[in-house]
This record gives structure tokens, C-alpha cells and sequence, in this order.
């Protein structure tokens, strides 16, 4: 590897979140929904903007905050909230040599319905023109959440990948990646060195009614995956690495959790970021949960996201049982 060479490059689109925290609304556990009275006016509490987020903007981040020389491949508008975004980034030592504000376009702006610990997020994502610039031979790539119009940009991945052997594929679908099913992606999925979803992610994924979730392990390295991990909430995160099956339990909260956003890219951008560090399956699956204890304690994705050594020193506050376990 050059020198100019990156560990880490992150794929995907960026977004501005804007949470709006609700006090006077209720939840429908039964039907799954939020809800707030109609044609009235609905007093919040706060709103907190936190820029350049999103699935992949997250796994830069975290990877740049573990020590790995990171780059980040995305589209921006020639907006103030680009300019913001970008100006992020930066700050948190992520390389913008690949991000490109397109004239005529608007950056990514989701709003967040902040209630209690849990959140509804209202999204619109822009279509963005996607070219694949030459980004090198990094050790790995990112790949995630992108617009409803980005297949092609999927297939000109595929490509450069089948042109660079030596990348490792890090893949974490977003919501059009997953609408756009797994036969689109045929390739992507192929392609994967780590894959990762919640477990409803995977039954929409594989089109189907099981809930085992060794059974989901085992259909989905079907695809391709070589290292394939779903998470079920607080139960914890289940791998399957082509031979056995591992449960790793979540990191205890400290405190209860104060917002809940990011808290899965916590957990997929960490394990991925500690197998580009050269760390075993296991060690990196340590390590993950904690990054997702550690977010769900701030608002948005990244506050909480910690460095090496503070992650290395949860580690040794660990209780006995907190360790990787074949099933």
C-alpha cells in the first residue's frame, strides 16, 4: 500500500438531522405507531441540529476517531448545509477529497421526531448525480445507505472491486439498497468480506417469514457474505463466519439510554473498523457493542462515538460474562 493510500473508505449518502424532541405525544405499542392530535398545535421541547450523518458518514467518523487514515465518498449540494456538512468532516479528520457539492442540488435534511428514548425519523433523500471517482486500494470499503436512482453507481462498485482484489467489502444496506432486492445486488452481496442488518433487516432482505435467527444467518451467507452479522436489539449481535454460530451480549448501559439514533451504526462501523485494524472476528465483536452503549448516551450518531483507547478501557471494566460465545 502507498503511502497516500487510505485504511478506510466510507461509502454513501450524507445527511443533516434536525431532532425536534416531542413532549406531548403518545405510542400505539399495538400498532407500532407514534402519535400526536391533529389539526392542533404540538408544543416540543428543543431542537438540535447535527450535521453530516447517515449510515456511511457515521462508519467515517468512527473509523477516523479508532485511529484508521479514513476517506469518505459522497454528494453534498452547493448549500450552506453542505458547506456545514464538509466543514464536519473535516473536523473530525475525515478526508473530503471525494465529497462533491453538486450546483442545482440540496443536501440531504432529515428531521427526527425525538420522543422518550426512541425516535421517528422523517426522510427525503435528493438525487444526486453518482460517479465512482478512483479512490485508490484502501484496506477496506464501507459501503452504504445511497439514493433511490444510485444502482448503476452499485454496478461501477462492483466493477472497480472486481478490478482491486485486495479490498475488503464492508456492507451495512440502507433502505434503498434493500428495496432495490437482493438479486440487483447479486454482486455487492457476492462481493461482501463483512455484512451486517438487524434481524428485521434480514427477513426483508431474504423475502421471508422466518425468525430463526440462526436459520437468517445461515440464508443470508447464502448471498455471498463471508462474515455475516445480524443484531437483535438488546439481545446482542449473532455472527455466523462460515462455520459456527456466535452470540456477543450488549455492553450495559451506564445510565438508561438518552437517544437511541446510531446506535446500530455504532455497532457496524466499530466491528468493521477493528477488522481493518488487523483484530480478530472476536476481538472486534468485543469491542463493538461498546460504541453502541456509548452513542445511545448523547443525541445523534456521533457524539458519543469514542476513541481506541476509551473503548479499550470499557474493556476492562467488562463484567465476567461479557464475551463472545458459540451457539
Amino acid at each position: 500500500m502507498r503511502e497516500d493510500e487510505f485504511d478506510f473508505v466510507a461509502i454513501g449518502d450524507t445527511v443533516t438531522d434536525a431532532f425536534i424532541r416531542l413532549e406531548d405525544a403518545m405510542v400505539d405499542k399495538d400498532k407500532n405507531m407514534l402519535c400526536m392530535r391533529f389539526k392542533d398545535k404540538i408544543p416540543y421541547k428543543e431542537v438540535v441540529i447535527v450535521p453530516a450523518v447517515g449510515n456511511s458518514a457515521n462508519a467515517a467518523v468512527s473509523a477516523a476517531r479508532l485511529g484508521l487514515k479514513t476517506a469518505f465518498i459522497t454528494n453534498l449540494g452547493a448549500d450552506d448545509w453542505g458547506e456545514e456538512c464538509k466543514n464536519k468532516l473535516v473536523a473530525e479528520h475525515v478526508d473530503t477529497k471525494f465529497v462533491v457539492q453538486q450546483q442545482g442540488k440540496k443536501t440531504n435534511y432529515h428531521y427526527v421526531l425525538w420522543f422518550e428514548d426512541d425516535r421517528t425519523i422523517l426522510v427525503k433523500h435528493e438525487e444526486y448525480d453518482y460517479v465512482l471517482p478512483d479512490f485508490g486500494t484502501p484496506r477496506w470499503v464501507y459501503l452504504s445507505s445511497a439514493g433511490g436512482n444510485s444502482l448503476p453507481f452499485h454496478m461501477a462498485l462492483a466493477d472497480y472491486l472486481d478490478a482491486h482484489p485486495d479490498i475488503k467489502l464492508a456492507f451495512q444496506p440502507g433502505t434503498y439498497q434493500m428495496k432495490f432486492g437482493k438479486e440487483a445486488l447479486e454482486r455487492i452481496y457476492k462481493r461482501a468480506d463483512f455484512f451486517v442488518c438487524n434481524k428485521e433487516e434480514a427477513e426483508r432482505i431474504l423475502e421471508t417469514g422466518e425468525s430463526d435467527i440462526k436459520k437468517l444467518l445461515h440464508m443470508m451467507a447464502s448471498l455471498g457474505p463471508k462474515l455475516t452479522v445480524i443484531t437483535d436489539g438488546k439481545i446482542g449481535a449473532f455472527v455466523y463466519d462460515g462455520k459456527d454460530v456466535w452470540v456477543m451480549p450488549s455492553y450495559p448501559d451506564p445510565k438508561p439510554p438518552y437517544e437511541r439514533t446510531g446506535a446500530g451504526d455504532a455497532f457496524s462501523s466499530t466491528f468493521a473498523a477493528f477488522l481493518a485494524l488487523g483484530l480478530s472476528m472476536e476481538d472486534a465483536l468485543t469491542r463493538a457493542p461498546i460504541n453502541s452503549m456509548s452513542v445511545v448516551q448523547y443525541v445523534g450518531a456521533q457524539e458519543g462515538l469514542l476513541s481506541r483507547d476509551k473503548i479499550e478501557e470499557y474493556l476492562t471494566k467488562a463484567p465476567e460474562d461479557y464475551k463472545p460465545q458459540k451457539v
